[in-house]
């Protein structure tokens, strides 16, 4: 970014894609890699999809206290990068090492010791809770190179570079698939071009799938904490390695209203999901699918929230408020009309994508209702996904925690617990909760960017 320079809209445009469309295909092979999971499990049957279904807003509650510290530390580097201060940028590198040891370490030792009672307590079935256990400690005990991966992640982006994290996490993502393929499926023989092939195999199922992503994982951490090391801006060779407990306040401040936000929302979605659990494995197994089959249409959202945060940041750092609303504005539009051209993909083929992960008819059929109803909410959701990434970017996790907490157990949650438990309704009023929750939230969310709460709860470092 051109630094204390206002921009043509043409430029801003540019500058925005420029930054995004790494991130965007970073989001992309990562959901390729989730995609290549469920369907890999998916042909073993409804029930190890449930499995792994039950574990998967688990992963997202566990993944939520890392991915907070690695905004808070971005959303540092970004407004010190932005001014031109480097040594606090060098500096925060180093406090993001021993942060991500700190959480990674804490959270895959939690994930190890419950593995074995979680599934039970989210009310899964007999045969789908043992598999999950196995799901769950496996990449729990590798987490703690996940949460290396995510954070040095986010450092790196906070000074303007995308690309290294995307192919770090391809070499990574690619890894895992192929991890997977001999993890999952017993030793056979297959036919390739008219010739039979011998393939060995571990036919570990379910627990195949989550080994091939604890290797993934470890890969991840160590590459990418060797990449920062090697970095000219970043690299915290020339400057002390102690704990420096001024910077790391005022990275993990920024980053603990968001954790609680996600622990929040994120509990709410493992509180959904056992609610979901209670319809029945095939209700349980259509709506798993479904939710990781929308991961593909809502990647442009991620993707471009990333870069936002980041131009947002750099630009607030700059100290000059003009470019800083305008990149904001066109950062919100940009991202919906994309959703919106997602959206209406998700609208048009809910059967392929369906039917990508499963043969079970019954299991597509109710997941295609499921999809298209949440595909005409995409465009709202991508404006709510962007503005979160601004409120994040300049350092106003408050407010995302507020509204997220709020609407997460008054909405989804109360509704949903209202439609299953009092009403005996099934998989179509579930999903109509949860993108009423969207709706609410990115109202919400509207309302406040445009009176410029963003801007006036933007955290100020010293």
């Amino acid at each position: 970014m051109e630094k204390g320079k206002d921009l043509t809209r043409k430029q801003m445009v540019l500058l925005i894609l420029s930054l995004a469309w790494p991130t965007i295909l970073e989001q992309f092979l990562q959901t390729v890699v989730v995609y290549a999971d469920t369907a890999m499990v998916g042909r073993i049957g409804a029930s190890a999809s449930a499995a792994i279904g039950l574990i998967t807003p688990v992963t997202w509650l566990t993944n939520a206290p890392t991915y907070s510290i690695g905004i808070g530390v971005l959303a540092f580097v970004a407004r010190n990068n932005g001014a031109g201060r480097m040594e606090p940028v060098k500096k925060a590198a180093v406090q993001a090492i021993y942060l991500a040891l700190i959480a990674g370490g804490i959270t895959s030792m939690v994930l190890v010791g419950i593995s074995p009672y979680l599934p039970i307590w989210m009310g899964g079935a007999k045969e789908v809770c043992t598999n999950a256990s196995y799901y769950l400690a496996i990449t729990g005990a590798a987490f703690v190179f996940k949460a290396i991966d995510m954070v040095l992640s986010c450092v790196i982006r906070g000074v303007g570079d995308t690309k290294t994290p995307m192919k770090v996490n391809t070499v990574m993502n690619i890894i895992n698939i192929v991890g997977n393929y001999f993890f999952i499926y017993e030793t056979r023989t297959i036919t390739l071009f008219g010739k039979s092939i011998f393939m060995p195999g571990a036919g570990l199922g379910v627990s195949g799938a989550a080994l091939g992503t604890a290797v993934a994982s470890v890969f991840g951490g160590i590459m990418m904490l060797v990449t920062l090391w090697r970095n000219d801006v970043l690299s915290p060779r020339s400057v002390s390695k102690k704990v420096d407990k001024n910077v790391m306040y005022q990275c993990v401040k920024v980053g603990v209203p968001l954790a609680l936000q996600r622990l929040v929302v994120f509990s709410g979605y493992a509180v959904f999901t056992s609610l979901v659990a209670k319809l029945g494995t095939i209700t349980l197994a259509a709506h798993s699918i479904a939710i990781t089959s929308e991961e593909m249409f809502y990647i442009p959202g991620f993707g471009m929230q990333d870069a936002g945060a980041t131009l947002v940041g750099n630009a607030m750092g700059e100290g000059n408020e003009k470019k800083t609303d305008h990149l904001a504005r066109m950062l919100i539009l940009i991202t919906t009309l994309l959703m919106t051209f997602t959206g209406t993909l998700l609208f048009l083929f809910p059967d392929l994508v369906m039917g990508f992960f499963t043969k079970d008819a019954e299991v597509i059929a109710r997941g295609m209702v499921a999809l298209k109803m949440v595909a005409v909410s995409e465009p709202i959701y991508g404006a709510l996904i962007m503005m979160e990434g601004i409120f994040n970017g300049v350092g106003n996790t408050k407010t995302t925690f507020i509204v997220g907490a709020l609407t997460m157990w008054l909405v989804r949650i109360g509704m949903t617990a209202i439609c299953v438990h009092v009403l005996g309704l099934g998989l179509v009023a579930v999903w109509s909760c949860m993108i009423l929750e969207n709706m609410t939230k990115a109202t919400i969310m509207g309302i406040l960017f445009h009176k410029g709460v963003w801007k006036k709860g933007a955290v100020k470092y010293s």
